[in-house]
């Protein structure tokens, strides 16, 4: 085999290694943020009962797995993926699917030292989140949809901001 030196076509990546640091989880989140409310609103105006399901079933999944933050990542992934599924476009679909877990950052990155309370309200915030998110989808109200998607991905930049400059002001401080 032989690969040209002047090829232009590079496949999107984005590998595990490059999600180690909390600034390249952030510009993940930012570019999620713009891809998961046009994402929401495709899902809302073409779902079917079948997709609805499917998030529900996600989301269930989620609450179920609450106890193992790894588990409850995978079934994060999945609820995602469900929403991808539901705009019967085939290519936010696989999009969403090869980021898989790397699209759901573990709370246990952000949460790692706090009590058993703190993961429990995390975990109740994002599900509200999600629920406004679910709701909308099946009322088919693509504004709401779009809407609730922004707001779940802006607070979860939000969470994770927080937490780079938490990081930031203690290496600071260490100095």
């Amino acid at each position: 085999m032989f690969v040209a030196a002047n090829a232009q076509y590079q496949a999107f990546q984005v590998t595990r290694e490059e999600l180690a640091e909390l600034a390249d989880v952030i510009k993940l989140l930012e570019m999620r943020l713009a891809l998961e409310t046009e994402m929401a609103g495709l899902a809302a105006a073409r779902r079917t009962t079948d997709d609805i399901g499917q998030i529900r079933g996600a989301l269930r999944r989620m609450e179920d797995a609450f106890a193992d933050p790894r588990e409850a990542a995978l079934a994060d992934s999945a609820f995602h993926l469900a929403i991808a599924r539901a705009t019967q476009n085939h290519y936010y679909e696989r999009l969403i699917d090869f980021l898989g877990v790397r699209l759901v950052p573990p709370r246990n990155m952000y949460l790692r030292d706090e009590s058993e309370e703190a993961h429990k309200a995390y975990a109740a915030k994002v599900r509200a989140e999600h629920d406004d998110l679910v709701d909308a989808i099946i009322r088919m109200d693509v504004p709401r949809a779009r809407a609730a998607a922004r707001h779940h991905m802006q607070e979860s930049l939000s969470r994770h901001s927080q937490l780079s400059e938490i990081a930031s002001l203690r290496t600071t401080s260490a100095s």
